[in-house]
């Protein structure tokens, strides 16, 4: 028997999947049939239930959020924990405690992140302007709705908006908030889904109301009369741009810049920035200006110091002796996020259908989702006065008789035929019966009846009002304008954030503070730059040079002079004399393309020193044409170290030359032809890609070849090769007459 068993247990056993049809086959699928049926669900939750706020101005958070306290009775009395709030949300929000919290954050007045907060705080909310001011945990902070709540949740028990079930179909939560004014534009609301993002900015109460207002009355309403810009909560001071600003309220994208606002204490000598743009923070502006100061791109500052207290939000920045506080701050505005765009893209969520839509469409939409809102609580409202109405018309027919009534119900026999038997006996309904049925006995008097029945009238003329103003859009139109006056006048502030219509936006440009001393810089035609001071270069001997490479440019210059290095390729790149170090001819010196960051196989044709930008360019190109560019063009207020389109690159360049002044210059092609011409025959043209003028007349097969200044001295010597006018073909020179071409 043992050994049966044995025998039995060393038996293999069969796999499971032996008896599963199909299995340990791979089955392929395709990626779009995975996406569709896998990732797209999740995607279309995240966007229509999560991320994208709806025409009421709140995602499904927020409302459930705020509905619970609602609920709670939080509109008025005390404070409660926000623990307690928490807790209770997530009866209608499914998600843990710390996100409805941080929801619950970012409404709160303590927080500082709406314009109008839905939400009175009490205690540490932390604040939107500070990466590391982190808020307390929830047992140790309060709150309730503040009073512009009221205004969300007006008349949300008459009807006024769908309600659906909860994630457990336990309670009820509505669909959307019955707002009296158009929320969505007047809190900043921002959120990121899949695929798709939003950011709305807020806009003042008071000129929402009034835009709304005047659409109401013409659509073609021009909306910067009205809407003069966003407000932020935070302040600050917006760059106006009337064209950009249009454009986002015609698309709903686009950006616009905000600027810190700030006060100089010369006293201390001192900034005191005290609002920032809604796009960084405290913290994030300290850090760059830091990196800044590490880098020696700021010199200008001292120390700095985040003095924010109870009194808000306060920035300090000591500054040197002999700053200008004022450039300083031009030039933080440019290098610091104390300067900032705000980038606009309002995709609201519209039936379901989240659309991208201008501040006309949005409140179109919302007057529209409004309009539905009154008319169902006016109908909500029309039905109870009618069915009270009814009750009352029934209570007149029992004043014609109370001794009647009383004996029919004194001579029923049962209680069920109290209503039957006051139907007929006085001709009314059974609901009118019931209601005189429940009568106390107390007021079955006439006075009570009299009291009552004078109301009839009252509420025919209520009800055939009512029904008026249903009938007529107009009169709907007129009692939201009417409730967005109310809101306005109730809860408006002026604006936060100030309009600069006329601002300075030039860009700080530090003055040089390099040592000004006389060197000698070269320019090698291999792109290779030398700077050597008078002293080395007589101590030194020979230059080295790579083979077959030679210097073909030197200049005895200052230290400080700007030099522009123009390319083969159409550019020119600017950098100063001090940006190099002091060198040693004896070496092979700094390779320009890789110093100055050029492009893939760009060199140098051409370096230019100048102190003062005066003077200006020649450019000879091989179709025979030259063109003449002042050197003002191109100086710039920035430090800009690149400059594209620095000369017309539709005929390839032959030459190039630099003249401070008029004077003569020769010109030569590949023909053996050469000219002598004044500078002042050729025009001058601002734009620097200009085609410039013809000034050789080339023979088939020849193009130019090269341009070059000369000399009085040279100019009468090459007399006999001089024209007038332009274009010419020139003479052909005799041997080794140009020879001693002089250049500058």
């Amino acid at each position: 028997m043992a050994s049966r068993k044995k025998k039995s247990e060393n038996k293999p056993k069969k796999n499971p999947s032996a008896y599963i049809a199909g299995a340990g086959v791979v089955v392929s699928q395709p990626i779009t049939e995975i996406l569709e049926k896998n990732y797209m669900p999740y995607a279309m939750s995240v966007i229509v239930s999560r991320a994208i706020p709806e025409i009421d101005g709140f995602k499904p958070s927020h409302r459930k959020l705020l509905y619970t306290m609602y609920l709670m009775g939080l509109l008025s009395g005390s404070r409660t924990k926000s623990a307690n709030i928490v807790g209770q949300t997530m009866r209608l929000n499914p998600h843990g405690d710390q996100t409805i919290y941080e929801t619950m954050v970012r409404l709160s007045r303590g927080y500082e992140a709406l314009l109008h907060p839905y939400i009175d705080s009490k205690g540490n909310f932390g604040k939107a302007y500070s990466r590391d001011m982190a808020y307390a945990a929830s047992r140790y902070t309060e709150a309730k709705l503040a009073p512009i709540s009221a205004e969300l949740f007006a008349d949300i028990a008459k009807d006024t908006v769908d309600f659906v079930d909860n994630y457990d179909s336990t309670l009820k939560e509505p669909s959307l908030l019955p707002v009296r004014f158009p929320s969505i534009l007047v809190n900043a609301n921002m959120g990121i889904a899949v695929g798709m993002a939003s950011s709305i900015c807020p806009f003042n109460l008071a000129e929402v109301c009034q835009t709304a207002i005047a659409l109401m009355k013409n659509p073609d309403h021009p909306l910067l009369d009205t809407l003069l810009a966003p407000d932020f909560p935070g302040g600050g001071d917006l760059l106006f741009d009337a064209k950009e600003l249009s454009h986002i309220y015609d698309t709903g994208r686009g950006s616009f810049k905000v600027r810190a606002r700030y006060r100089i204490d010369t006293k201390n000598s001192c900034i005191e920035i005290y609002e920032i743009p809604p796009t960084t923070t405290v913290e994030a502006v300290m850090d760059k200006i830091v990196d800044l100061v590490k880098s020696g791109q700021i010199k200008e500052i001292a120390d700095q110091r985040d003095e924010t207290d109870l009194n808000g939000l306060k920035l300090t920045l000591d500054y040197k002796r002999g700053v200008d506080p004022e450039r300083l701050m031009q030039k933080l505005y440019k290098m610091t996020p104390l300067e900032d765009s705000f980038a606009c893209n309002f995709n609201i969520l519209v039936a379901g259908t989240p659309q991208v839509m201008g501040v006309r469409q949005i409140l179109s939409e919302w007057l529209a989702f409004r309009r539905e809102c009154v008319r169902r609580r006016l109908y909500y409202d029309l039905t109870k006065k009618r069915e009270k109405l009814h009750l009352l018309k029934g209570l007149a027919v029992i004043l014609l008789d109370i001794d009647k009534a009383v004996r029919i119900v004194r001579e029923s026999e049962e209680e069920s035929e109290v209503v039957p038997n006051l139907m007929i006996g006085f001709g009314i309904d059974e609901t009118q019966a019931e209601y005189v049925a429940e009568i106390k006995l107390r007021h079955l008097n006439r006075a009570y009846i009299l009291g009552r029945t004078e109301e009839i009238e009252t509420l025919a003329a209520e009800v055939s009002d009512m029904e008026a103003i249903l009938a007529s859009p107009k009169r709907v139109s007129s009692l939201i304008a009417d409730e967005l006056r109310e809101v306005a006048k109730k809860h408006g502030q002026p604006r936060r954030t100030t309009i600069l219509y006329d601002y300075d936006d030039e860009v700080y440009e530090e003055e040089p503070e390099e040592a000004d001393y006389p060197v000698h810089i070269f320019l090698t035609r291999e792109g290779y730059f030398k700077k050597t001071t008078p002293q080395s270069l007589r101590m030194s001997g020979e230059h080295k040079l790579k083979q077959g490479d030679e210097v073909f440019q030197t200049f005895e210059v200052s230290n400080t002079v700007e030099l522009l290095f123009f390319t083969d390729k159409g550019q020119v790149y600017k950098c100063r004399a001090a940006d190099f170090e002091d060198s040693r001819i004896s070496l092979l010196g700094e390779y320009l393309p890789a110093r100055l960051e050029m492009d893939e196989g760009e060199s140098v044709r051409f370096m230019v020193p100048t102190a003062d930008y005066t003077g200006f360019m020649l450019f000879f190109f091989e179709n025979g044409k030259v063109a003449r560019v002042p050197l003002s063009a191109y100086e710039t207020k920035t430090r800009r170290r690149k400059l594209v389109g620095a000369y017309n690159t539709a005929s390839p360049l032959a030459d190039l030359c630099f003249m401070p002044a008029e004077g003569d210059v020769l010109f030569t092609s590949t023909g053996g032809r050469a000219l002598v011409v004044s500078s002042t025959k050729i025009s001058e043209r601002a734009t620097r890609d200009t085609v410039g003028i013809a000034a050789m007349s080339l023979k088939k097969g020849a193009v130019g070849q090269s341009i070059a200044p000369l000399s009085p001295e040279r100019a009468k010597a090459l007399s006999r090769l001089t024209v007038r006018s332009l274009p010419a073909a020139g003479g052909i020179p005799k041997e080794n007459e140009l020879y001693e071409q002089t250049s500058l």
